[in-house]
């Protein structure tokens, strides 16, 4: 893995640079997490949930009335 740092003029890390295929791993990874976390988040609603065909079926009756 090639990764380079751009520092400040006190030598401080503040920007990096990495490949790009490093950088779409990293954001895939990232996005993974985000979808877990939401995942998560609703499962601890502990609210009713419908099954998406029972859903799309009474949706459907409802748009034929």
């Amino acid at each position: 893995m090639n990764i380079q740092f751009i520092t400040n003029e006190a030598g401080k890390k503040v920007s990096v640079i990495l490949p790009m295929a490093e950088y779409i791993k990293m954001r895939e990874a990232l996005e993974e997490l985000e979808d877990i976390k939401s995942y998560d988040a609703v499962k601890a609603r502990k609210e009713e949930t419908v099954p998406l065909d029972d859903y799309l079926e009474v949706r459907e009756n409802s748009q034929n009335e």
